[in-house]
């Protein structure tokens, strides 16, 4: 009995990540939030072309509510589409003060300079974002920091995720200054999800090869909770 009792111990730790995981997942909205997230910019260029700067506002925000309504009827997590209806208000009104259809899209074009900006600067200070982020939001604390080749990893993943924000900023700030709202959209929404899954699959590697670095060094995880 005394025997088998380590393994059901390790089992639950394995299980108390797999939810927290799982968790953490949810939190970003799972693959309804991906296709909801892109829904208020394809509606705001469709709208805005038909009907003008006017209606796309319009149709932009009751799209945005309408995803936080739906997700409240399902008793689904509210915290993604309350961000997604904060975020359309402010590009809506950034919009609508300028007049100017394109200015819906200003502000994700500022961070997402601000964000490769971000994560270049957590590489040179030696705290990679990727490393932080992946093993906060699974309970894991800082230990992979110990390790220099783990922190390797997570540079590489950490400078991925800035390449993507990167090109992102480059790319719709041309078409910002070209004045194509709806290439500006379509861009929004080719170069958001698509792109984040390359970056998540980078901080994956990075965190099966650095869990792999701890063991070998008999270095455990810090746990909470």
């Amino acid at each position: 009995m005394q025997t088998t009792r380590p393994q059901e111990a390790a089992t639950d730790m394995q299980t108390t990540d797999e939810r927290k995981q799982k968790s953490a997942l949810e939190q970003a909205g799972g693959a309804k939030g991906i296709i909801f997230s892109a829904l208020p910019a394809l509606v705001f260029v469709v709208a805005n072309g038909l009907g003008g700067l006017g209606v796309g506002i319009l149709a932009a925000l009751l799209v945005a509510a309408g995803i936080a309504v739906e997700r409240l009827t399902r008793k689904e997590s509210l915290q993604p589409a309350l961000g997604g209806v904060f975020g359309v208000a402010i590009a809506a009104g950034i919009a609508w003060y300028t007049g100017s259809a394109k200015d819906f899209f200003l502000m994700g074009i500022w961070l997402n300079l601000a964000g490769a900006v971000a994560f270049v600067l957590s590489v040179a200070l030696r705290w990679p974002l990727a490393g932080l982020i992946w093993n906060s939001a699974t309970g894991k604390g800082t230990v992979w920091r110990a390790d220099k080749r783990s922190r390797i990893y997570y540079d590489l993943a950490t400078l991925v995720l800035a390449a993507i924000f990167a090109a992102r900023f480059a790319v719709q700030q041309y078409l910002y200054q070209a004045d194509e709202v709806g290439s500006l959209g379509v861009a929004r929404i080719v170069m958001g999800y698509p792109l984040l899954a390359v970056g998540l699959l980078a901080v994956a590697w990075a965190a099966r090869a650095s869990d792999k670095r701890l063991k070998a060094a008999g270095l455990v995880p810090a746990r909470h909770g």
